[in-house]
């Protein structure tokens, strides 16, 4: 009975073969509509990876999930170009713009100014910091390739970031949920504390 049980469940070269995809696409869909959250992905994907046999399993993870969010970023950042182009502008542009506050473009701008592509691997690691940069970016009139250029180390190091979050969730706790949990909780709780620290700011000076 038992047996029978266990060859009714999918198999981890399954699981990879349906996990793999799924998380190429939820990830550069995330870069392309900044709602989905995406670092809480990479984090599961790398608990689940913990706990696979394959040594290579993390190393497919961190491969996946940079690539996606390069492909997103590079994706959205030709669209928004092709807005700044138009006399009128496009809807892909309006979205950018719409998700950039006008006192962090004018941060992005200088931090731009000052540190040239540098600024995009900060970008990718700070909550919040990848689309005012990438505004500052399409309205310096910055060339695809030079944006492309400065994006490569960003997703690497965004990638590595959420997945050493991953792994840590899944190597303090035994079952995978937990760890999934564990890390779910972290990056939310990253992804939103520097919100809360502006609305407290923004009460206490009040």
């Amino acid at each position: 009975m038992i047996d029978e049980v266990l060859r009714q469940l999918p198999t981890e070269s399954t699981q990879q073969a349906v996990g793999y995809p799924s998380l190429f696409l939820l990830v550069a869909l995330g870069s392309l509509v900044p709602v989905v959250p995406t670092g809480a992905l990479v984090s599961t994907a790398a608990v689940v990876a913990v706990h696979q046999t394959s040594p290579f399993a993390l190393l497919v993870v961190f491969a996946v999930a940079s690539g996606a969010a390069f492909l997103g970023d590079i994706c959205l950042y030709w669209l928004g170009q092709r807005g700044v182009r138009s006399r009128n502008g496009s809807k892909w542009l309006e979205a950018i713009s719409s998700r950039a506050a006008p006192e962090r473009l004018a941060q992005a701008q200088q931090k731009l100014d000052e540190h040239g592509t540098v600024v995009l691997v900060l970008s990718r690691l700070v909550p919040a910091g990848r689309i005012p940069v990438m505004l500052a970016c399409l309205l310096g009139r910055m060339p695809l390739r030079q944006f492309a250029r400065g994006d490569v180390p960003a997703c690497l190091a965004w990638a590595a970031t959420y997945q050493l979050i991953g792994i840590l969730g899944g190597s303090l706790f035994a079952e995978p949920w937990e760890g999934v949990l564990a890390a779910i909780a972290l990056t939310l709780l990253i992804s939103g504390a520097p919100a809360l620290w502006r609305r407290l700011r923004a009460r206490m000076a009040g």
